[in-house]
């Protein structure tokens, strides 16, 4: 690479009319020896940093990348360590064409340029960046990733189990490499907004995943000399049996994370590789949520209002395992009166703790179920239940019979859609005449991730995307909102979720039609005349208001219907 002649970038500042002439004469009186005006500009706060960056960009004809929407690859961060990085002030952005794009605050060091091709083995593509933007994107970068390779080099091949505390603590985490490397996971995790951290054995090394906004992404990888005690000190800290290899085991514990109190879950399971471990990251904050937060449309927030409003009868949540089902009923508890009712809870595991109301945990060896709790729950004198899922047809007929007896039901069960709720509670063997004189109503959900409001810009819809719009909602959609990706959003384009839902109030022609034995279509049909909004409209709504692609509801809703 040939090296670019060095000039002032004062003169750049003067000629793309950043300062005034007096302003460029001020401050080359003032500069000292050694000191460029350009370093007094800045001290004297005339200009700024990303001023500054502005003019390399126009002088060098190099790109200016705004490391605020643009997100490193983990391939290309791999290449270079954090004390170079540092060393330089630069961020190691992506491999395009065989070439390292590398954003920096000096394209012009050609020492740096001749040392990081030389260390990586790769041609330079240098672009700038402001100064700032660097080091707080080296801090977010490197400081997980660079400690936990410090702390590999210390981990021994085994280690000493320790007994296990019920609570942890920093100080606690502290004490071994392999501690400290599961307290920056967790916290690491904690900072992305991820629900789940996946560790996979490989052949040749172990896969460490963050599912954030439920997608998965890489995080890092590790040697598989770190496997056994990254696994076993895991199992420590559940309770689990550290000598069981082969069974699926599951546990959890209670870690102090830099914003608050997180409850983890851990499941173990055996693979070809050898145990791959998932921790389920259960932030305690989330169980405040409100039913206006999780994204119902007025009408179905209405409609679901006065469903749980009543004082008896079952209302069920449906959707797959992920789908928010769990956020929505502990929302519905955070509106109900728990001083004039005694609420009862029956849950498999207890995920957050409420004050005012009665929970009660599934202990198959103890012989507490969904159903033996709930038989239990019967006898408490309770006015409304909580049952954590209903999964088989025991717990489906007592939950029916409670709500026959005067208590108001919620419950959760894995169903493709409100109107598929019934068929499957028919399934589990509810008797249609008992189920239609218990039941009051449906919802059904599922969780879209959100557009990026950092990133988000209009584009065009493709043929197959304006065909799903157009079909719903009966009008034309030349653009939407897309995530472009940034440092917000972790380079997807996306940040955050939201439900979308279909309430169904069981109305008396629905009633007659199920003791009919009315087909599927027949059913949605009628919901839909009764003012139900389907799932698949509501998702297209939501596009319509920027919230959300069409990709994301075609995916997420149209792909199981």
């Amino acid at each position: 690479m040939e090296a670019t002649p060095v000039v002032d970038l004062a003169e750049v500042l003067l000629q793309a009319g950043l300062i005034t002439p007096e302003q460029y004469q001020s401050a080359a009186a003032q500069a000292l020896p050694g000191q460029s005006v350009a370093d007094v500009l800045l001290a004297q706060q005339i200009i700024t940093t990303r001023d500054l960056a502005m003019a390399l960009s126009l002088h060098l004809n190099l790109p200016l990348i705004d490391l605020k929407r643009h997100r490193a690859q983990v391939h290309a961060l791999a290449l270079l360590s954090e004390e170079v990085a540092k060393r330089y002030n630069v961020i190691p952005l992506d491999i395009i064409e065989g070439e390292l794009l590398l954003v920096m605050e000096n394209p012009q060091d050609i020492r740096a340029l001749e040392d990081i091709s030389l260390r990586t083995g790769l041609r330079i593509r240098p672009a700038v960046g402001v100064r700032e933007d660097i080091q707080e994107a080296l801090r977010l970068y490197y400081r997980t990733r660079g400690e936990i390779e410090r702390q590999i080099d210390q981990v021994e091949a085994a280690e000493a189990p320790v007994p296990p505390p019920t609570r942890l603590s920093f100080e606690t985490l502290s004490q071994s490499p392999v501690a400290r490397i599961i307290e920056l996971l967790i916290n690491q995790a904690v900072r992305d907004r991820a629900s789940d951290i996946h560790i996979t054995p490989q052949e040749q090394h172990v896969r460490i995943r963050y599912r954030i906004d439920g997608i998965l992404h890489d995080m890092l990888t590790v040697p598989l000399t770190v496997h056994g005690p990254l696994i076993s000190r895991i199992k420590v800290l559940a309770n689990m049996n550290i000598a069981e290899r082969r069974r699926p085991q599951d546990g959890q514990f209670v870690f102090e994370a830099e914003n608050g109190e997180v409850d983890v879950r851990v499941a173990t399971a055996e693979t070809h590789f050898g145990e791959m471990a998932v921790l389920r990251i259960l932030d305690k904050k989330l169980s405040l949520h409100r039913l206006e937060e999780l994204g119902f449309l007025p009408e179905a927030l209405n409609a679901y209002r006065r469903l749980y409003s009543l004082p008896f009868g079952m209302l069920l949540v449906a959707g797959p395992t992920g789908a928010g089902k769990t956020t929505t009923l502990y929302a519905t508890l955070n509106q109900l009166d728990r001083d004039e009712n005694n609420i009862m809870t029956i849950e498999d595991p207890v995920e957050y703790k409420f004050d005012g109301i009665n929970q009660i945990q599934v202990n198959r060896q103890a012989g507490i179920t969904f159903a033996t709790g709930l038989r239990a729950i019967m006898r408490m004198d309770p006015n409304i239940i909580l049952v954590g899922e209903i999964r088989d047809r025991e717990t489906a007929e007592i939950a029916t019979q409670a709500a026959l007896t005067g208590h108001l039901v919620l419950s959760s069960i894995h169903a493709n859609d409100a109107v598929g709720t019934i068929y499957r509670m028919i399934d589990l063997g509810v008797e249609p005449f008992l189920l239609v004189s218990g039941l009051i109503g449906m919802v059904s959900q599922r969780l879209l991730r959100r557009v990026c409001p950092h990133c988000r810009v209009l584009t065009v819809p493709s043929p197959e995307e304006r065909l799903y719009y157009e079909r719903e909602l009966k009008v034309n959609i030349t653009q939407y909102y897309k995530g472009q990706g940034c440092n917000f959003c972790a380079g997807t384009g996306y940040l955050g979720r939201i439900g979308v839902f279909e309430v169904l109030t069981l109305t008396e022609t629905l009633r007659r039609l199920i003791m009919r034995g009315a087909p599927a279509d027949e059913l949605l049909r009628q919901a839909q005349a009764d003012g139900m909004i389907p799932m698949r409209q509501d998702g297209m709504i939501k596009v319509q208001q920027g919230i959300t692609t069409p990709r994301e509801v075609i995916h997420s809703v149209y792909s199981i219907q």
